[in-house]
């Protein structure tokens, strides 16, 4: 009987034990006092300046919860590492945040081939990624347990641009790509909508990724010498392009995407960003009737960055605040499963003016695209 009473309390203490490692790995990134979030994104490189003014503005927003007393008592701590817009980079960074850093949570990701490829590592560990720069089909089909788009997809984004270009008469439409996941999908999404429409691009070209060799690209188009051209590509990419394009003496309508960066652009191209359409898909951050873009602009006053606003500074703002409110709502004891199932409880959640709604049947959080173009001295026109 003793036998079998010590196997009895042997075989319960192994099996606490294993729940006691389960709960651990589960609530990895916990302390008494804290809450550590992991990023992996850019700050190096052609895409260096994106996820700088993202970073910047998530710790600066993490700054503002830990001064108020933290989530419950625990303060947040970002953790960052570059991957410079690199695939390989971005897998080993996931990889390392999750199994060294032991992160809570992920969050502000740029990038559709770097997060498509760090997706199986952190969907294998059960590690949320609340906001990903990238309207990728590729990773929001299927539904992702452990993935969270706060923007509208490609696809929203393309289909609105080549409204805008039909609308005005323009139906000889040309595609510059990224050759990567993003390029590829928002060249997709361009087929897409022109084939609604029973057309199709006069012209494709292509351009690597980090790469500004676009000569081949200026060459293809000035060929065929479309009215529009649509560029899927990043700022670096598309200031080359545009000015070589102006030096070959070819004037198309030119739009683009928001991955680009308006503020980027500009310091880039300078006089010759005038006139260039960018569909965004975060609110325009100088309209301070609404309230998470006053929001915004007051946590970068008391920074001393007032004058630094910008789409992607946007983004990253509501990105933190999304997960702040989530982890809130995770209760006094979070868990990354507790976490997951308090975002797929945001229905018809309001951030400031700016709506978003998630379910556990879909974790795209919005579909909001508004057209924008670029003004004299570098000025966002809604």
């Amino acid at each position: 009987m003793n036998i079998v009473k010590n196997l009895y309390w042997t075989g319960a203490l192994i099996f606490l034990l294993h729940v006691g490692a389960a709960c651990a790995q589960t609530d990895a990134g916990l302390t008494a006092n804290s809450i550590k979030i992991g990023m992996s994104g850019p700050f190096s490189g052609t895409a260096g300046a994106y996820g700088t003014e993202m970073r910047s503005v998530i710790s600066l927003y993490f700054d503002q919860i830990n001064a108020a007393g933290g989530i419950n008592g625990r303060t947040l701590q970002l953790v960052s590492m570059d991957d410079g817009y690199e695939t390989d980079r971005a897998v080993e960074n996931t990889r390392a945040l999750i199994e060294n850093e032991k992160v809570f949570a992920l969050t502000g990701y740029y990038g559709s081939s770097p997060t498509a490829a760090a997706m199986a590592v952190f969907s294998a560990a059960k590690v949320p990624l609340v906001g990903t720069i990238s309207g990728s089909d590729a990773l929001r089909t299927p539904v992702n347990r452990y993935m969270f788009h706060l923007r509208a997809s490609y696809a929203n984004e393309t289909d609105q641009i080549v409204k805008q270009l039909l609308t005005v008469g323009l139906t000889r439409i040309g595609v510059l790509y990224q050759n990567d996941g993003f390029g590829k999908s928002g060249l997709d999404g361009v087929t897409a909508a022109l084939k609604k429409n029973r057309l199709e691009p006069v012209v494709v070209a292509s351009v690597e990724r980090n790469s500004t060799e676009v000569a081949a690209a200026v060459k293809a188009m000035a060929q065929v010498k479309p009215q529009a051209i649509i560029l899927v590509t990043l700022y670096k990419p598309t200031a080359a392009f545009v000015q070589q394009l102006k030096a070959a003496n070819l004037h198309p309508y030119l739009a683009t995407l928001s991955p680009v960066g308006a503020d980027n652009l500009v310091r880039e191209l300078g006089a010759l960003a005038r006139g260039i359409m960018i569909s965004q898909v975060m609110p325009y951050p100088w309209d301070d009737t609404r309230p998470v873009v006053h929001d915004y602009k007051k946590l970068m006053e008391k920074s001393g960055r007032g004058d630094a606003l910008s789409y992607y500074g946007m983004e990253a703002y509501i990105n933190a605040r999304v997960l702040v409110e989530a982890i809130r709502l995770s209760g006094a004891n979070p868990s990354r499963e507790k976490l997951v199932s308090a975002l797929e409880s945001m229905h018809n959640f309001n951030v400031g003016g700016f709506p978003l709604s998630f379910s556990a049947a879909s974790h795209n959080g919005s579909q909001f695209v508004e057209i924008t173009l670029l003004g004299a001295n570098g000025k966002v026109i809604r």
